[in-house]
């Protein structure tokens, strides 16, 4: 789904400079700067502030993981401009403020991978890729420690995908050796988690099931980087798998001239059972 960003239309070429022999990324900078100018911009643009946009951002980045999940990279493209256009926008906001441009942004990150890259950039040799990532975590330590950030959890976006910041607190937890020794543990946790919500879902506790299900969310995203899954991955797949197999249920349905409000679980349960059994027959 677009995001309203991509709603209103760039200004006029005669309003908007071809600097830079017309490169498009100072382009897309200028363009930005006309859609905030407060003579005769985009109001829509205008009122937007770090906070409103960052959905938009999240949004974006999905977008180019979905691109990316079906191999479409005419898709791809397009995404990628849009997210760009999330980096524009938010360094144009800083700009306004005094805080920083995108050249600002751009020579951070230049400044941040030649740092971490010792072994590209400078004369520092390591012996394998497992030294090579462990040199990398404790270049990213060092820079915690720089930031006045010294917990090991501290710099763990908390803006992250709920499963995937459980993934990313857990294995750093694991660094430390605060961690179950196999997916057994794991999977026995899960199993006393599960009996926990049980005992709340029958004593009709919904505020204590809620969090008993949020652990059960969390060992599961712990079993998932044991099993060295991406559970946003793994859950993705699954939602299409059942958006496809729905999808055969209602075809199923409408050869008999019926919607799913015109049936019942039964039926639906049985053309869904149907469709797990042409799906195997292609395996």
């Amino acid at each position: 789904m677009s995001s309203p960003i991509k709603s209103p239309p760039p200004a006029p070429p005669s309003e908007v400079s071809q600097s830079e022999e017309g490169h498009p990324i100072s382009r897309l900078v200028e363009i930005m700067a006309k859609l905030r100018d407060p003579n005769g911009g985009c109001p829509w643009d205008l009122e937007q502030t770090f906070a409103t946009i960052a959905p938009y951002t999240v949004e974006e980045a999905y977008e180019v993981a979905d691109a990316i999940e079906r191999n479409d990279l005419p898709e791809l493209k397009e995404e990628l401009g849009d997210l760009l256009l999330q980096v524009v926008f938010h360094s144009r906001m800083a700009e306004e403020q005094g805080a920083f441009d995108l050249k600002d942004v751009a020579a951070a990150i230049n400044d941040k991978m030649i740092r971490r890259h010792p072994h590209v950039f400078g004369d520092h040799a390591y012996d394998d890729l497992s030294a090579q990532v462990a040199g990398w975590e404790q270049l990213k330590a060092e820079e915690r420690k720089a930031k006045a950030k010294t917990g090991v959890l501290d710099d763990v976006p908390a803006g992250l995908p709920a499963l995937t910041r459980a993934v990313k607190l857990t294995k750093r937890a694991a660094r430390v050796g605060f961690d179950w020794p196999s997916a057994r543990e794991v999977l026995d946790k899960l199993r006393e988690e599960t009996a926990e919500i049980e005992v709340e879902i029958e004593a009709g506790d919904m505020a204590k099931a809620r969090e008993e299900l949020g652990d059960i969310l969390f060992v599961c995203a712990n079993l998932a980087r044991k099993l060295d899954v991406d559970p946003e991955d793994a859950l993705r797949a699954t939602n299409a798998k059942f958006t496809r197999r729905f999808a055969f249920v209602e075809a199923g349905l409408a050869e008999r001239g019926k919607t799913p409000d015109q049936s019942d679980l039964e039926e639906m349960d049985a053309l869904w059972n149907d469709a797990k059994a042409a799906e195997k027959a292609k395996d």
